[in-house]
């Protein structure tokens, strides 16, 4: 729904931009239009929304990342209840264009650079199921009959809670990863997009400048459905 809105948005800003620009054409050259202020209107949205990952693994074996928590409920009920988990979790990566950082700068006739601020990643669980491989068929997230052979005396909500901090923790690792690792990718999209959006307003020659720190941490969230079962 955001990506909607966001694109809807980025829609109405350039339609409006068109429309002024025509309007302004009618009573003066059209060299006098500058790129900044109809930009500058980006601003306005916010959030602009470039790339996106969704990965899905399938986890026979866990490891480290799990934790000591995951690694001994998880790794019991993977090996002696004989399943596969299907763990999916998205990266969404944003730029934020109302940051001081975000600049404009005319170059020349018709000419930009454009600085943009440092991305912002967005990482979320989306879904943790089990896989049964003696019934062939996907089991959901913490069922009450296979939690029953976790612990003796019951799963408790901390255990839940606890197990789902896990996950998170495994998530952020492996996103920390795949971000640091596709930079060049997400600043080709936001590339694209701005300067698709430049040069309807007129512009003829955008150059970029990235800010690409490492990223050396991640929040991680849950869907609402994990979270409930939580």
């Amino acid at each position: 729904m955001n990506e909607f809105l966001i694109g809807m948005v980025v829609a109405l800003v350039v339609v409006g931009g068109l429309w002024f620009w025509l309007k302004l054409k009618k009573n003066r050259p059209a060299k006098e239009i500058r790129i900044f202020s109809s930009i500058e209107r980006l601003r306005a949205i916010g959030q602009l929304s470039v790339y996106k990952v969704l990965t899905k693994e399938i986890v026979t074996e866990t490891d480290h990342t799990w934790g000591e928590f995951g690694n001994r409920y998880l790794g019991w009920v993977l090996s002696r209840k004989k399943m596969a988990m299907i763990f999916e979790f998205e990266i969404d990566f944003r730029f934020n264009l109302q940051s001081p950082l975000f600049e404009i700068k005319e170059t020349g006739e018709a000419a930009y650079s454009i600085t943009m601020p440092p991305c912002d990643y967005e990482v979320h669980i989306r879904d943790i199921r089990f896989y049964d491989e003696q019934g062939s068929k996907l089991l959901p997230w913490l069922l009450p009959d296979l939690l029953n052979g976790f612990i003796s005396d019951g799963f408790s909500e901390d255990d839940k809670n606890k197990l789902v901090d896990a996950a998170k923790g495994h998530a952020e690792k492996q996103a920390l990863e795949l971000i640091n690792n596709i930079q060049s990718e997400v600043q080709k999209s936001a590339k694209t997009t701005l300067e698709s959006i430049s040069r309807a307003f007129g512009a003829e020659s955008v150059e970029f400048s990235f800010s690409t720190p490492t990223a050396i941490e991640v929040e991680v969230a849950v869907s609402e459905k994990l979270a409930a079962s939580a």
